[in-house]
């Protein structure tokens, strides 16, 4: 079931209800699906082939970003500051309609291979292969060809793709399997359609990062975290940088600036991200009461929809951005966001990816 069906995530996911209760039985029937699915995995029915270097899964349960994007781009700098020549794939929203693999730079389309991998390839000024397409073997094919210096590929997405071979670090091999979690925890904790869950929340994961704390306050609160205990985790922290002006990005700003020269009521935020209100909540901690516009996840831009808004100041995602090449609007300013990673998660993930690999001695 496609998380694309889903742009906007409707609110009775959140907790259940009459309308979650409904739905259930299609709930039970995918996960049906998918317990049958690992059944054919586990028995071994079907092959794939191992990849030749480890492999980071950074992926979520539910439907809807959560964060993995920026999360991906620190984890490519921290490895190739460790002296690892890091690699990225990614599904790339909108990529479907290519036939192959395609390598993404910053004067990418993003329109044909995806916002986001576009993003990573301007936040690293292409520092690093990106390649992407919905069948993640022939875009890790497609990379170590074009660049065989990778010597570690991290996945942006890709929990749920079957084809993405695998051996996992629980079981002492070198990949690293990451589920990332927002501040909405697991919702009504049902899979789709009823729930937000593409798998269920008691998947074996090697990690959790945690990107914020779980704001639920309904009766069930006390749940949300059963399933965390004994499991290993990682919070994360975010930082919005100093903004820039889209039409003029050397033209930049501090958010204490912009709150200090703009009314709240001439400040309005967009994003077409999968949370939203993230966005709009880090802005209000530095300062800033905007009027906020929530739109779908991967939702396009027009220079029309910028000149209908009444503020003196809009603020956008860096995310979408990358779909505003064609705005001359003065008045938008870019926020850089950026994830710190703790110092025990990268010395776990350090030692977890210098292992030996496991395929060489099963020859």
């Amino acid at each position: 079931m496609s998380s694309s069906f889903f742009r906007k995530a409707p609110k009775f996911w959140e907790r259940r209800g009459p309308t979650s209760l409904l739905l259930w039985p299609l709930s039970w029937l995918y996960g049906l699906v998918l317990r049958m699915r690992k059944l054919i995995q586990d028995t071994g029915l079907v092959k794939s082939t191992p990849v030749p270097v480890p492999i980071i899964i950074v992926g979520n349960i539910r439907v809807g970003g959560t964060g993995k994007t920026p999360i991906v781009i620190a984890l490519a700098d921290r490895l190739l500051q460790l002296g690892w020549q890091p690699g990225i794939i990614s599904r790339g929203y909108g990529s479907s309609l290519q036939n192959t693999p395609l390598l993404v730079t910053n004067n990418s389309d993003p329109a044909l291979v995806g916002d986001e991998p576009v993003l990573i390839a301007k936040r690293t000024h292409d520092q690093f292969p990106i390649w992407v397409f919905p069948k993640r073997q022939q875009s890790i094919r497609a990379l170590l060809k074009h660049s065989p210096h990778v010597n570690v590929i991290i996945s942006d997405d890709g929990l749920q793709h079957s084809g993405l071979a695998r051996w996992p670090a629980r079981e002492g091999g070198r990949d690293i399997e990451f589920v990332v979690r927002d501040g909405r925890g697991e919702g009504n904790r049902f899979l789709l359609p009823a729930g937000p869950l593409r798998e269920s929340a008691t998947r074996e994961r090697d990690a959790t990062l945690f990107t914020e704390k779980v704001t639920t306050t309904d009766s069930a609160t006390h749940l949300h975290d059963e399933y965390f205990l004994g499991r290993r985790g990682f919070s994360l922290f975010s930082h919005l940088g100093d903004a820039y002006q889209l039409i003029n990005p050397s033209n930049h700003r501090s958010l204490v600036q912009i709150a200090d020269s703009f009314l709240p009521n001439k400040i309005t935020a967009v994003a077409a991200i999968g949370n939203p209100q993230r966005f709009f909540d880090d802005l209000l901690k530095q300062g800033i009461a905007a009027k906020t516009i929530p739109l779908p996840d991967h939702a396009s831009y027009t220079p029309e929809f910028f000149e209908k808004i009444h503020a003196q100041c809009i603020l956008i995602t860096e995310k979408d951005a990358v779909k505003c090449s064609d705005i001359k609007d003065e008045r938008v300013w870019v926020v850089p966001m950026t994830f710190s990673l703790p110092d025990s998660l990268v010395e776990w993930l350090q030692s977890i990816l210098q292992r030996p690999d496991p395929y060489r001695y099963n020859l």
